[in-house]
């Protein structure tokens, strides 16, 4: 198999750094081209050894990658969407295959590559350069600071088993790989048979870049019922499906008393609002209309993510179905996604046809109305460019249902996963928000609303029910970017129904990959531990000013502390004027003596700041090039005329930058008064040459 083409009778596996295909004679499920019916290649691991595949994550896998920092590791991630990106033209080929549009393969391929980069990105400035991620403050757990407290990240010592459904064959791996990756956990892939030779394709190009360590990645293309049984309490299960199957899976012993860690995103039917204002002619009832037909279109909606209920003033129901009816007229041409001008392909294969039609006509015997649409086989577009039939392509007509009855059960419990909506009428906003909550949980809701009162309302009521919500308006509907796409800086995922699973986040993905620990010790063994200072922890003040030092010499805990400085009322004055900052607790004794925080007149916050920096800063051009930032700044004691200041500066945290001549240095800054009380503690951030 190359990554155009398949020249061999199964999709291959990769495991143990090999590819690895059953031999001759195996008995193997089919998978044919969802347009044509056309046998593109048979799936089978009979005679996969999967607790081998296992132990070399869990030995190899977790030995390479924990060489290497989460920076890194980013890094890794970076040349690796870089290398993808290269070569997507060669997956849209094969993504063809499978019904998918240009844009459909857009969404699931460059989505994708998408994620790795927005990983890479992040990894590299929301982590540490280290394996270990400090979460939360310090607790002290002695009163003479002896003795504390924290939080810590490591990545979990064994594998992630990653289950993905057929609808994303290439953003489902990548998603999950990404943030598994950067926390520097290996993974085991287990796509959905009938799409799985694109993610198998995708891994081809993955292990051609030579961009991971060995064991990080592994693919098993075909049935894997066993591998849970080989899986204990250091491993995940991350898994997108359907709900029976998550519950099968919940349900293993491994899982269920065995400690595996286990999320699911499953099926949903979620909701799109349209609010009382937004009545045709306002841009919020053409944004609705257009994210309605986009989602009931896009990978002829086979996404999890997909508008199901299409939830809509009762009045409104009619003008709704005939504005959707026509754009999707306009729209929508039907047909190999290989011909030209086609915008809608067919379903990922006749099974799956077969089950949305089921699905359609249950609803249908319980009440629903065909609004819009045909459950015959449509006429659609041939690779070829002739227009008929295709009785061997698994192709569906978009579909409109009505409900007279708002309330049936069908409604919100049967979702057929393909290109149907149904649009129901709602009373007012409380309705609204009622129906809503009756899908039981779900991955998203859109609200097309403009006005702020009904947004609150909708959200108070359908926040717990929902992992996203989107508000779309005449402000955002342009550069949204839509109902149904989940991105990796935000939450995916959702409760009840959905799965009650968490994805992506951004760096909280990373940490489900992970395991916290509480860690207690004295102030220099966490120091030690972490790499980064704490406070009581030892100081190097003898080692000349650490200005002076590049990153190469330079140590945590390397501190310099200033003679004092006294603070005149003529200070304060002058301040107060050339700032303009003349607030009456710095101008006017007599105010500032009836302030209950103040003794009289005190010198002000950010002119002590000011003096820090004099009292600390080495003048002479050396390995500091910049100063760009404070974090964590507190006043914590007034400072009054006549009295003086000092300044401790003791290097906290060094992250050097993998690919620049510099990196980023946090430094732990006290400000203490004639008496060591503290004035005011902050952290000051520079940019320090190696």
């Amino acid at each position: 198999m190359t990554a155009t083409a398949l020249d061999v009778d199964y999709v291959p596996s990769y495991v143990r750094g090999a590819w690895w295909s059953p031999g001759a004679g195996r008995q193997g499920t089919e998978v044919r081209d969802a347009s044509t019916g056309e046998l593109l290649a048979r799936v089978s691991t009979d005679g996969l050894d999967t607790a081998a595949a296992v132990e070399y994550a869990r030995v190899t896998g977790q030995s390479e990658l924990g060489k290497y920092t989460f920076h890194q590791r980013a890094l890794m991630l970076k040349k690796l969407a870089m290398h993808l990106n290269a070569q997507r033209e060669e997956l849209y080929a094969v993504s063809a295959r499978t019904g998918a549009t240009r844009g459909d393969s857009l969404v699931d391929i460059d989505g994708g590559i998408g994620v790795l980069f927005a990983y890479a990105s992040k990894g590299r400035r929301e982590l540490p350069n280290s394996t270990v991620l400090v979460d939360g403050a310090v607790e002290q757990l002695a009163k003479d600071g002896s003795f504390l407290g924290e939080h810590i990240y490591t990545r979990i010592p064994g594998v992630a088993v990653q289950i993905n459904a057929f609808n994303f064959p290439v953003w489902g791996m990548l998603e999950k790989l990404a943030p598994a990756f950067l926390a520097g956990v290996p993974s085991i892939v287990k796509p959905a048979t009938p799409t799985g030779y694109v993610t198998a394709a995708a891994v081809r190009m993955i292990v051609e870049s030579g961009a991971l360590p060995s064991g990080s990645l592994q693919l098993i293309s075909g049935p894997a019922r066993d591998l849970p049984d080989h899986l204990d309490y250091r491993d995940l299960v991350a898994f997108t499906g359907s709900a029976s199957t998550a519950e099968k899976l919940r349900a293993h012993p491994r899982i269920a008393v065995g400690g595996v860690r286990f999320t699911a995103e499953t099926d949903s039917l979620n909701a799109a609002i349209l609010g009382p204002d937004a009545v045709p002619g306002t841009p919020e009832f053409d944004a609705y209309i257009k994210s309605l037909v986009t989602e009931v279109t896009v990978k002829a909606g086979q996404k999890c993510t997909s508008i199901r209920r299409a939830l809509v003033p009762r009045d409104l129901v009619d003008d709704v179905v005939s504005a959707a009816a026509a754009r999707l007229r306009q729209r929508v041409v039907l047909g190999d996604p290989r011909a030209a001008d086609v915008t809608m392909g067919a379903l990922a294969s006749r099974e799956q046809l077969d089950g949305v039609r089921e699905s359609v006509q249950q609803m249908l015997a319980a009440g629903a109305e065909l609004a819009w649409g045909s459950l015959e086989a449509p006429d659609v577009v041939r690779a070829d460019g002739s227009t008929g039939t295709s009785p061997d392509g698994a192709f569906m007509e978009p579909l409109l249902l009505t409900w007279p009855d708002s309330d049936a059960d069908a409604l919100h419990s049967v979702e057929a996963f393909g290109p149907v909506a149904s649009v129901v009428g709602y009373t007012d906003v409380a309705d609204a928000v009622r129906l809503a909550a009756r899908g039981g949980g779900s991955l998203v809701a859109t609200v097309c609303t403009n006005d702020p009162d009904t947004a609150r309302e909708i959200l108070t009521g359908i926040a717990g029910h929902h992992g996203r919500v989107l508000f779309l308006n005449r402000e955002d509907a342009r550069s949204s970017t839509g109902h149904g796409s989940p991105v990796p800086h935000l939450v995916h995922g959702g409760p009840g129904r959905a799965g009650d699973g968490e994805e992506l986040g951004g760096i909280r993905a990373v940490r489900h990959y992970m395991q916290r620990t509480a860690v207690q010790g004295s102030p220099n063994m966490l120091t030690s531990l972490t790499g980064i200072w704490h406070a009581g922890a030892d100081r190097r003040f003898d080692a000349g000013h650490p200005f002076r030092k590049p990153l190469s010499e330079l140590r945590v805990g390397d501190a310099v502390r200033s003679d004092l400085r006294k603070v005149t009322l003529e200070d304060i004055s002058a301040f107060a004027e050339t700032t303009g900052d003349t607030f009456y607790a710095h101008t006017d004794q007599e105010a500032a003596a009836v302030n209950p925080f103040f003794p009289g007149i005190v010198a002000h916050g950010y002119l002590l700041l000011s003096w820090g920096a004099g009292l600390f800063v080495d003048p002479a051009p050396g390995p500091v090039l910049a100063n760009y930032g404070l974090e964590n700044l507190r006043f914590l004691t007034p400072v009054a005329a006549g009295d003086s200041i000092r300044v401790t500066l003791t290097a906290k945290k060094i992250t050097p930058r993998e690919t620049e001549n510099y990196g980023e240095v946090a430094w732990d800054a006290v400000l203490t008064n004639q008496d060591d009380e503290l004035v005011a503690t902050y952290d000051v951030l520079t940019l320090v040459e190696k």
